[in-house]
């Protein structure tokens, strides 16, 4: 039996709001399972809150309360920061400070990931320091530690997925109810699954931060989100559902990751897909999240569970929290890789635009007259846009119709040029719509 001295290991917590709390609750009822399994004492020394005399949910004494989340990144006795602080500026600040006193940093920041990761891993890697994000990407799914450990062994040839658990729960209920987008998203907000400002949801830019950092995990570059396609959901209407149900699919918000290790490109992109209703991510409803990883040597697996939340993300904090004190206590564990930049993300470069090749969903308001059909059948074909069918429908619009063409393969910079020159034709009276149809084939 080891006489070892059991070390006491001190956290701080950068940000208190609902994660925040989340991870002290659940870390103080977990502690004694917690330090007998991991052989250390875990203390929860301190928290950084904005106001200090606000009501929180959460009862932690004064004495632990402090305005200066620096002064936590800073203790020389705390050796876990948890940065949860959200946004970009202050998170940097805290995260790097930390890091540069070669501390263990614990956070859930993709967008502070997603901005400013080269920099963090570099500051880790000088300083001797840790940074564990876990919770990062898909809430309570363990997919950084699937990729990073588990899969270790694998060439990632595409990795696909449903990352946002507001735009998930907006389109199930829309397709569910037969509800127009406005209404729906009204309704998540006052349900507390939309913020005030939803834009950085249903424009999909949070699935494009959490896209960038599997990127990075699974390929070893940094894509920034200006240099992906990314497109929300806000112009999905009740009438796609139903003709994606005639055509025998659902639409989901996909982050799609494809690697093409031939010719080394690679392809980052946010957008509204098309699954065929027998794809397992097509059934995936409401505010859970699901993510499909292919591997040239295990093939395809799916992770699928809560993808947001003060319980799904607390819980992938305090997984990471209890691998930074493995490390501590014990200097095991493969975790530390998660500051070497892995794989070879120099020799791949983004594919250009007429490398991204699939099928294509096209809904256009058109004048309800003889020949439109025929003209925008003209323009489709320069470009050299095959036609695989057409639904057309009554518009609400006097005079006007539905109509709503699926295209064989293509690729991005044929369908754009299509969709620029639709929209100039008289008889198209809107933006015509784009969605993609994804023929992955799980």
């Amino acid at each position: 039996m080891s006489n070892r001295p059991v070390p006491t290991i001190n956290i701080g917590i950068c940000g208190f709001g609902t994660v925040g709390q989340g991870v002290w609750k659940h870390l103080e009822r977990a502690r004694p399972a917690l330090e007998a399994r991991l052989g250390a004492k875990l203390v929860l020394a301190r928290a950084a809150v904005r106001d200090l005399r606000k009501k929180r949910g959460v009862k932690i004494p004064a004495a632990k309360l402090t305005a200066d989340a620096l002064s936590i990144a800073t203790d020389p006795n705390i050796a876990i920061v948890c940065e949860l602080i959200g946004g970009t500026d202050l998170a940097r600040e805290v995260t790097l400070a930390a890091l540069s006193l070669g501390k263990i940093v614990v956070s859930a920041n993709k967008a502070l990931i997603c901005a400013h990761g080269a920099e963090i891993f570099a500051t880790a890697r000088k300083h001797g320091g840790h940074f564990f994000f876990e919770a990062s990407v898909a809430g309570g799914i363990p997919i950084i530690k699937a990729l990073r450990e588990g899969l270790v062994a694998n060439r990632f040839t595409r990795i696909y997925g449903i990352l946002n658990g507001t735009c998930n729960y907006i389109l199930t209920q829309m397709e569910e109810r037969n509800s127009p987008y406005a209404e729906v998203l009204g309704d998540a907000k006052r349900l507390g699954y939309a913020e005030a400002d939803e834009s950085l949801d249903v424009d999909g830019w949070d699935t494009a931060h959490k896209a960038s950092v599997l990127t990075w995990l699974a390929h070893g570059l940094w894509v920034k989100t200006d240099r992906m396609l990314v497109e929300g959901i806000s112009r999905i209407t009740p009438a796609d559902f139903r003709n994606a149900a005639t055509l025998g699919f659902r639409i989901k918000l996909l982050a799609v990751i494809t690697r093409d290790f031939t010719a080394n490109e690679l392809s980052v992109r946010v957008q509204p897909t098309l699954l065929p209703k027998a794809n397992v991510l097509a059934n995936v409803n409401g505010v859970f999240n699901a993510i499909s990883v292919t591997g040239d040597v295990v093939g395809t697996t799916l992770y699928i569970g809560r993808g947001a939340g003060q319980d799904a993300t607390a819980s992938a904090v305090i997984s990471d929290i209890a691998d930074a004190v493995a490390l501590i206590s014990h200097g095991k564990g493969a975790h530390h890789m998660s500051d070497v930049v892995p794989g070879t993300g120099e020799a791949s470069r983004l594919a250009p635009p007429e490398r991204v090749r699939s099928r294509y969903y096209v809904r256009l308001s058109v004048k309800d007259q003889p020949g439109v059909l025929a003209r925008v059948a003209s323009v489709m074909a320069r470009h050299h846009v095959s036609i695989a069918s057409v639904i057309q429908n009554p518009s609400e619009r006097d005079g006007a119709a539905s109509l709503v063409l699926t295209t064989h393969e293509s690729d991005e910079r044929a369908i754009r040029a299509t969709l620029k020159n639709l929209a100039g034709l008289a008889s198209v009276l809107e933006v015509p719509l784009l969605l993609r149809i994804g023929d992955f084939n799980d």
